[in-house]
């Protein structure tokens, strides 16, 4: 097992979470507190969150009992079946232990929400578009893999293959986390089926990760930063030609 794991209170900030969750449940108890249902669902859903990353960890910290449990009772009686037993566990909780490591990490203020992305196929023609759908299907099958939901909501097919552009909602926890880094262009470079001679070929595409807010966000500008101008605009209008009728 890594040491690493063990290091739980560095990773996973256990003592301010529990401070929190009682702070939250204290202020859940107001005679008030659903008097702004809007606040009052932020808090509920925050409160849940938290407890489900300390409830997560408490399940950790019991796996790991159990399989030191099992390395003992293992060197003790050499069998086995019951070191079979340890590397299925051990295997079973670094998955879940990674897990919720990088979603504890997934710290920012919208990494928790929804993803839009949007793909643009750059230069090269049929190539770039090509690796632009080359693009979308991983992201797409990265989505269905991590039980997240897809809404394609425009698509521009390419001209004799691939796609021009594109844009998908990625719904689920943390979308937008795991998804902002991959953010910029990316680039491909290849022997080109497109190519009748057979050249390699670099393709770009662009993606563009935005996370989806809900509607409690607001925006506030600043009086001293609004400037009015004013733009006087001539119009000319001539006079129709007049044309001598032709006797």
């Amino acid at each position: 097992m890594n040491s690493h794991c063990l290091k739980w209170g560095i990773h996973f900030d256990l003592a301010n979470k529990r401070d929190r969750v009682e702070e939250l449940d204290k202020t859940m108890e107001d005679p008030g507190f659903w008097d702004d249902p809007e606040h009052s669902a932020k808090i509920v859903q925050e409160s849940k969150k938290l407890k489900s990353v300390i409830e997560r960890y408490e399940s950790l910290e019991s796996a790991r009992d159990d399989i030191l449990m099992l390395i003992e009772i293992a060197e003790e009686e050499n069998d086995a079946s019951v070191l079979e037993e340890v590397e299925d566990s051990l295997q079973q909780f670094e998955q879940e232990y990674e897990s919720l490591r990088i979603e504890t990490l997934l710290s920012g203020e919208y990494d928790k929400d929804n993803a839009i992305l949007t793909l643009h196929a750059g230069a090269g023609g049929t190539e770039s578009q090509d690796w632009a759908s080359m693009l979308m299907r991983m992201y797409m099958r990265w989505a269905e893999a991590n039980n997240y939901k897809l809404t394609v909501s425009n698509i521009q097919e390419g001209d004799e293959a691939g796609i021009k552009a594109c844009t998908i909602e990625i719904a689920g926890d943390y979308a937008y986390g795991y998804l902002k880094g991959e953010n910029g262009v990316h680039r491909l470079v290849r022997v080109s089926p497109y190519n009748a001679q057979g050249k390699r070929m670099t393709s770009f595409a662009s993606v563009f990760v935005t996370p989806l807010v809900d509607d409690t966000i607001e925006v506030n500008i600043e009086q001293a930063r609004i400037s009015w101008d004013t733009f006087l605009s001539l119009i000319h209008i001539s006079e129709p030609t007049r044309r001598t009728p032709i006797s």
